[in-house]
C-alpha cells in the first residue's frame, strides 16, 4: 500500500537529502564513539554499515536480478569515510537511473519485485542511520511526518513479513491499530501464524488485539525500537511482533 505521492523520484530525493545529514554528522563524530541507539555499535561500525548495505541493495538495481544474490565482496584499500563516499555517489546514480517499476528480485513476501520497493528500502535505511549518527553528536533533527507515514507503511506493509519470512518466524496471531495522532493514515494489521501478515487502512474507531498511537514520528522510531512509545494497549506479544529494529 503505497502513500500516494511518493515515487522513485520522491525516495531517491529522500535518500539524498537523508545522505547529506548523515555525512555531515559522522564527519563530526568520534569515529570511536559509541552510538547510543545501537548498543555496541560505534560511529565507525555505522558508517560501514551504510556503506555495506548501499553496495548490496543497489547491486538489485544496477543488474535487475530476479533472484537474491551474493552480497558483493567488499571492496579494500579505502578507509571507511572513503568506503562511505563512494557507496553514496553510486547510490545516487544509480536509484536517479532505474525507473520505479523495474522487475527485479525483492526482500519480503509482502512486496512486488519492482525497483520500486528497493528505492523506498534505501530511502528509510538512510533515515534511520541519519537518526543514529545525529544522537551521537546530539544534534537530532525533526522527521517530517509525510516521510515517517509512508516508513510506518513500509514496516506493516513490507518489512514485517520480511521479518517473519527470516530468523524472526512468530506464531502469534492477532491485530493491531496503528493510528498516528497528527496524521489521517491508519492501518490495521492482521497476524496469522505461517502465513504473510496483511494490512489495510483501518476504519474509524475500528480497534485490534493491540493499538499503538502517538505522534507519527514516535510511531515511526518506536517500530524501528529508536524512542519509546507510551501510547500502546493490547496484547504485548502482537506489540512485539511489530518492533522490527532489534539488533538493526
Amino acid at each position: 500500500m503505497v502513500q500516494t505521492g511518493w515515487t522513485a523520484e520522491r525516495w531517491t530525493a529522500v535518500f539524498i537529502e537523508q545522505a547529506e545529514m548523515f555525512r555531515k554528522a559522522v564527519a563530526d563524530a568520534d569515529p570511536a564513539a559509541e552510538v547510543p541507539t545501537r548498543p555496541g555499535w560505534t560511529v565507525q561500525d555505522l558508517v560501514v554499515h551504510l556503506a555495506r548495505f548501499l553496495e548490496t541493495s543497489t547491486a538489485y538495481l544496477r543488474t535487475g536480478s530476479r533472484n537474491p544474490m551474493k552480497p558483493p565482496a567488499p571492496r579494500g584499500g579505502l578507509s571507511p569515510l572513503e568506503y562511505l563516499d563512494l557507496q553514496l555517489a553510486e547510490a545516487g546514480e544509480v536509484l536517479a537511473a532505474v525507473p520505479g517499476n523495474r522487475p527485479v528480485w525483492t526482500f519480503s513476501p509482502a512486496a512486488p519485485d519492482l525497483a520500486w520497493v528497493w528505492h523506498r528500502r534505501i530511502a528509510h535505511e538512510t533515515v534511520l542511520r541519519r537518526f543514529d549518527a545525529q544522537t551521537v553528536v546530539r544534534q537530532v533533527v525533526a522527521t517530517d511526518a509525510d516521510l515517517c507515514v509512508d516508513g510506518i507503511d513500509e514496516v506493516l506493509t513490507t518489512i514485517v513479513a520480511a521479518k517473519l519470512d527470516g530468523d524472526s518466524p512468530s506464531e502469534v496471531s492477532g491485530t493491531a491499530v496503528v493510528r498516528p495522532t497528527d496524521v489521517p493514515e491508519s492501518w490495521l494489521i492482521s497476524l496469522t501464524a505461517g502465513e504473510v501478515p496483511q494490512t489495510r487502512a483501518a476504519a474509524p474507531g475500528e480497534e485490534g488485539d493491540a493499538q499503538v498511537t502517538g505522534d507519527a514520528e514516535l510511531v515511526y522510531f518506536w517500530l524501528w525500537n529508536r524512542m519509546n512509545l507510551k501510547e500502546m494497549t493490547g496484547d504485548q506479544r502482537v506489540l512485539d511482533v511489530l518492533k522490527v529494529g532489534r539488533g538493526h
